[in-house]
């Protein structure tokens, strides 16, 4: 038992816990009021979907890749679903509206997967160019126009909760039914991740990509549904985010990038694959929207919040490297004490 907490507790999730209860704590002796039920009720809406984002991010990280593109395919997918609904009246349940958001972000997540795994391009570069490509393709050609007028599906939607609570200030805080949108999509990734033939290949590629097509692994086929995977995921999160804000801006989800990324490097992923859990990138979602929101509360600048979340990215990327290294050292003291 103890070797087991031991264990947990010197990996790159259990530290960034840690670090999250420490600095929770702490906050909580500023505002007493943080740890109560409503608190963290406002910050599960918060983190919804900065957690959709990282669940999709986390499996291109895990495979050995980079993804950049994730909020300009959840816009597009977010505005050109209400486009196709509105324009050709469609009467569909809510349930439709996800499907169609997904099938379009998988759409374009295949444009990544081709251009990455077909063509073998950098991953980084290339979803540099389809952020770009994609966020001007529904500037130009879908429109810039907010859409405010919402069909009675997605207002049912949004208003339906799951919990309500009221707060110390009098004001009720409400967890919206959409989270269930993040916990299906978690235990869907976290499924194919463990329990599949195909989460073992993308750990296997990221582990080595030479290794793994030595072991008869089709690396492109893999990496071209992997991003197909990661954009069917984005367009839910953008969807997700339209019930929530009501509205079809295809100015949003700008600048969440790193916010995302970061989470999903706190959670265990490392750039240079093999790494990431599902559990891990929703921890560090919860870890950076609830750092995010506790500086915003205290009124620190937002510059100051980018400072903030710089830092978490590079300590989350040596962390791991750090912790490896300390226990190899362990491993080599142990060694003749064992002999």
């Amino acid at each position: 038992m103890r070797s087991t907490v031991t264990r947990v507790l010197g990996s790159p999730q259990g530290v960034v816990l840690v670090v999250a209860i420490v600095f929770a704590a702490g906050v909580s002796v500023l505002n007493p009021a943080f740890f109560s039920a409503a608190s963290l009720v406002d910050l599960c809406r918060n983190a919804l979907v900065t957690g959709i984002f990282a669940v999709g991010v986390m499996m291109v990280l895990a495979s050995g890749g980079i993804d950049v593109s994730f909020t300009a395919i959840g816009a597009f997918a977010l505005y050109a679903t209400m486009k196709i609904v509105l324009g050709l009246d469609l009467d569909m349940p809510i349930l439709g509206y996800f499907a169609v958001a997904a099938v379009i972000g998988a759409g374009l997540g295949l444009v990544n997967g081709l251009l990455i795994g077909g063509l073998g391009l950098p991953t980084l570069m290339v979803t540099l160019g389809t952020l770009s490509l994609f966020r001007g393709a529904l500037l130009v050609f879908l429109g810039t126009v907010y859409i405010s007028t919402m069909p009675r599906e997605v207002i049912s939607f949004s208003r339906t909760v799951l919990v309500r609570i009221e707060n110390a200030a009098g004001q009720m805080v409400s967890l919206p039914i959409s989270f269930l949108v993040l916990v299906a999509v978690a235990i869907v990734v976290a499924a194919l991740m463990n329990f599949t033939m195909f989460g073992r290949k993308i750990y296997a590629i990221g582990g080595s990509e030479e290794a793994a097509m030595r072991l008869g692994i089709n690396v492109r086929r893999v990496k071209v549904l992997i991003y197909v995977i990661a954009g069917a995921i984005a367009g839910l999160a953008g969807i997700t985010h339209m019930t929530l804000a009501r509205m079809a801006n295809p100015f949003d989800l700008v600048g969440m990038e790193l916010n995302v990324i970061a989470a999903v490097v706190l959670g265990g992923a490392r750039i240079t694959g093999g790494h990431g859990t599902v559990a891990g990138a929703l921890i560090g979602a919860f870890v950076i929207t609830m750092i995010n929101t506790t500086l915003m509360m205290i009124g620190v600048p937002s510059y100051w919040q980018k400072v903030v979340i710089g830092c978490l990215i590079i300590a989350g990327t040596g962390l791991p490297v750090a912790i490896d290294r300390y226990m190899r050292h362990r491993e080599r003291i142990a060694r003749p004490l064992a002999a």
